[in-house]
């Protein structure tokens, strides 16, 4: 855990640039080799702006969301960031600012929790994307019939999985525009994720995405 609470206001974020959509999409990839430099606290910014940031009055984000519940939190393990110093940060999107959840570097840890893989531990950051499923199965709560096992879950906690959905495509889209590499990974370790990320326990880890560069 953070031995003190520090709170950092983010740079601005751009709202355009020299790469369309369509080719964003055109050359998105999944990359999980990345060079040993640093990214920019811009670039940090860029990038979580877009997996959960505010674009309107009313709290509107990048992302949808069922009912605009927004059941998604947002985490940044840095580890070669320059002007940030090695820590776990989670994202607030309504000031667009971090606080600090765990001192030190935590990419090997992450890794550790996410099956050992090594891009983990090679990128400059560690994006991790959370849901607190209680925000949204409050309100969908019809029963979905797995008919491949015969249980039931909450129609909400399927919005909440295509919700993480949505902010990860928008962070690969997002690196591919700042000319960055990035992949996700669903093969993790919650509780070990939890721990690294200084994450309370009504949180559930969905994605871990190191970002860096190609």
């Amino acid at each position: 855990m953070a031995s003190q609470t520090e709170t950092i206001t983010l740079p601005e974020p751009a709202h355009d640039s020299g790469t369309s959509v369509e080719q964003a999409l055109s050359r998105r990839r999944s990359v999980r080799e990345y060079r040993d430099k640093p990214l920019s606290l811009s670039e940090v910014s860029q990038l979580l702006w877009a997996a959960q940031g505010t674009t309107g009055t009313g709290g509107l984000r990048t992302a949808p969301s069922a009912g605009g519940l927004y059941p998604l939190e947002v985490y940044v393990a840095a580890g070669n960031v320059a002007g940030l110093r090695s820590g776990v940060y989670k994202y607030r999107p309504g000031d667009h600012s971090l606080v600090k959840t765990a001192d030190g570097d935590k990419r090997d840890e992450l890794s550790r929790a996410a099956a050992g893989q090594p891009s983990v531990t090679d990128g400059a950051i560690v994006i991790v994307i959370s849901g607190v499923y209680e925000r949204t199965t409050g309100k969908y709560k019809e029963p979905i019939r797995d008919e491949r096992t015969g249980s039931d879950y909450l129609s909400g906690i399927k919005y909440v999985h295509m919700e993480a959905g949505h902010a990860s495509q928008n962070v690969y889209l997002q690196a591919e525009s700042l000319g960055l590499g990035t992949v996700v990974i669903g093969a993790l370790s919650e509780d070990g994720v939890r721990r690294a990320a200084g994450m309370p326990d009504d949180e559930r880890p969905l994605y871990v995405m190191p970002v860096g560069r190609t």
